[in-house]
């Protein structure tokens, strides 16, 4: 018996085959399939619980250290354990999945997470705590390129639309994680990491749902059937993922020097308070949410390469004039940033989809991964610059970032190709 979900995705496509000739039914009920909201909906959900957990673990690594006598090297090693299991191993897992469709792979990737979580609860030593970090990172692995092939497949060609969604869901959750921690975990200890399991639980029961969604859709027996072919010559495609990698570089280091340092530049050279400065970056953290959801239908209705220019090369002039600024137009900078930036992730990731069609999974387990590894390196450079010289300094480096967007003359045209096509 058909799911709800399974009917609205079939209505459109049903519609349009019933008018058309066999010849033509194929590809007229794709261009006419519905966007499946409802599903969308489930994805990002599933992302806000599973980017939540993974804050939440960052977030509770001063009290680690108090219960553990952990040193600042045993953190970070704690944090390679974990980037390791969930940035490297996205490609190779999406790689496989493109092949090998898994339908279940979901509520399984999840069940490792669920499995981390409870781990951590009773770890009684170091050793348990990087075995259980390796155990959410693997879970984190298998979700985000098979998630974000779920909601490309779900999108009904609006492809920008549909990872915007799926995205938005990870920010919300990677901005609960750190507030969960402060509110539960830090006053109630160890053991309370735990409670976090109900999280995991009711994402894998959500993740079921969408796999059997995912089980009948057609593009699983496509997969299986043949592989799809790349409109573009090798060397053009070696070319335009190395320029993405660029460009993923520029947005990511950026970010991190926003997210990991916003309030101690904000505390420094304007002298506000903790909270006025984590208020500040509040507001920050929203205006990436709004550029996240923003890009994507950008991207379908103009063209990802459009998006791409103004959302990397085009944020350069706000980010150069930030060190300079007062504290009102520092907010307001900030929050142009936020937007602008934002918005390139979701076009990146279908453009290089698109780039390389019949590789979904790859695709979004490598930039997925890259972009988090990014995130912590990037942190963890920008925090050595600081020591050696100044927050300032920092802000000063990195405002030149985004002038790496003028690599994007370098990116063919993709959508124009396959139009022709």
């Amino acid at each position: 018996m058909e799911t709800s979900l399974d009917k609205s995705a079939l209505a459109g496509a049903s519609a349009t085959g019933a008018s058309a000739s066999p010849a033509v039914a194929t590809p007229a009920a794709a261009k006419a399939q519905r966007t499946v909201y409802s599903l969308l909906g489930a994805i990002s959900f599933s992302h806000l619980l599973n980017d939540m957990i993974q804050s939440l673990i960052l977030a509770i690594y001063p009290m680690f250290k108090d219960n553990f006598s952990l040193s600042f090297g045993q953190i970070g090693l704690i944090t390679l354990t974990y980037q390791i299991t969930a940035s490297l191993l996205q490609p190779l897992v999406g790689s496989y999945t493109d092949k090998h469709p898994k339908p279940y792979s979901l509520p399984v990737g999840m069940g490792f997470t669920l499995a981390g979580l409870l781990l951590m609860s009773v770890a009684p030593n170091f050793s348990v705590l990087l075995v259980a970090a390796a155990l959410v990172g693997c879970g984190s692995s298998v979700f985000h390129p098979e998630s974000s092939r779920v909601a490309r497949m779900a999108s009904g060609g609006r492809h920008g639309l549909a990872q915007s969604l799926f995205q938005v869901g990870g920010n919300a959750g990677s901005s609960l994680g750190p507030l969960l921690a402060a509110l539960i975990v830090i006053p109630h200890g160890q053991r309370s990491i735990a409670w976090f399991s109900a999280a995991a639980l009711v994402a894998i029961v959500v993740l079921t749902q969408i796999g059997r969604w995912y089980k009948r859709h057609p593009s699983v027996k496509k997969a299986r059937g043949h592989a799809a072919h790349a409109a573009l010559p090798r060397n053009k495609i070696i070319l335009a993922m190395s320029v993405l990698v660029l460009l993923v570089f520029s947005k990511y280091f950026y970010l991190a020097s926003l997210n990991s340092y916003f309030t101690f530049y904000l505390i420094d050279k304007f002298h506000l308070s903790v909270q006025a400065a984590q208020i500040h970056l509040f507001v920050f953290l929203a205006a990436v949410a709004a550029g996240t959801v923003i890009g994507g239908p950008i991207g379908d209705k103009i063209g990802r390469k459009y998006v791409i220019w103004v959302s990397i090369l085009g944020v350069a002039p706000f980010t150069l004039l930030l060190p300079y600024a007062n504290l009102f137009w520092t907010g307001v900078l900030t929050i142009v940033i936020g937007v602008v930036l934002a918005s390139a992730f979701s076009a990146i990731l279908v453009y290089a989809q698109e780039l390389i069609p019949g590789k979904v999974g790859m695709v979004a387990g490598l930039f997925f991964g890259f972009a988090f590894g990014l995130g912590g390196v990037g942190a963890a450079v920008l925090g050595q610059l600081a020591d050696a010289t100044s927050i300032a300094f920092v802000y000063k480096v990195c405002s030149f970032l985004p002038l790496i967007g003028v690599l994007t003359v370098l990116l063919p045209d993709v959508e124009e190709k396959r139009v022709k096509g």
